[in-house]
């Protein structure tokens, strides 16, 4: 008699699967609680002062760009969940028609605010024009995004969905660029919008490279 060897099972692709939406998730973590706690402020009715003014002084598109932002980040990363569009594509197509109205909101409220809140100093100089242009072009991938799925062009609409979620993710890999621009000796009050285009930067670079990578993998 020969002992049978033992059966080799097919390796589960569910941990793999669920890495890169975890990874998203907690990216977002940061600016999401501290979106809460900002609307929670402005809920219980905090005092004014120099710091808070352009927040109390014009709460609905604060909380127009928590709620969407929060929304668009959170769900947007079960996007990245393959096996959730494999199964569920139903799902997908329910969620994107979510995510592009939310990403929407976002981005316009985030205009609104740099064109008309009372901006802090250190928001100046190169930081409201980066806002622009940043802002712009979620938008315009969002559109663009949309437009192709409706045409069926799947290809260009993966790559500019995920170029439109790499710059909304951009308040949370600015966390670690400004601390990255604190530790060699950085000023945050004159140089903000060193880390802050560096965030977005860095976003739109992994997410060209995974765009890249999906086309011949």
């Amino acid at each position: 008699m020969t002992a049978s060897a033992p059966a080799i099972r097919p390796r589960s692709r569910t941990r793999p699967d669920w890495l890169v939406p975890a990874g998203l998730v907690l990216l977002s973590l940061v600016p999401v609680v501290a979106g809460a706690s900002r609307v929670a402020s402005l809920a219980i009715g905090v005092e004014t002062t120099p710091d808070n003014a352009r927040f109390t002084g014009m709460p609905a598109p604060v909380i127009v760009h928590v709620v969407g932002s929060t929304a668009y980040c959170l769900l947007g990363a079960l996007q990245f969940h393959p096996g959730l569009r494999r199964r569920r594509p139903a799902w997908h197509r329910v969620s994107g028609r979510v995510l592009v109205p939310m990403g929407i909101a976002s981005a316009l409220s985030g205009l609104w605010m740099t064109q008309f809140s009372a901006l802090p100093a250190h928001d100046g100089g190169l930081l409201p024009l980066a806002r622009w242009v940043f802002g712009l072009g979620m938008l315009a991938a969002l559109v663009l995004g949309f437009a192709a799925a409706r045409r069926r062009r799947f290809a260009a609409h993966r790559a500019w969905m995920i170029r439109a979620y790499a710059i909304a993710l951009g308040a949370g890999s600015q966390v670690f660029t400004t601390l990255a621009w604190l530790a060699v000796g950085g000023d945050p009050e004159t140089t903000k919008a060193v880390p802050m285009i560096a965030g977005w930067a860095i976003d739109l670079a992994v997410a060209e490279w995974a765009i890249r990578r999906g086309r011949t993998s």
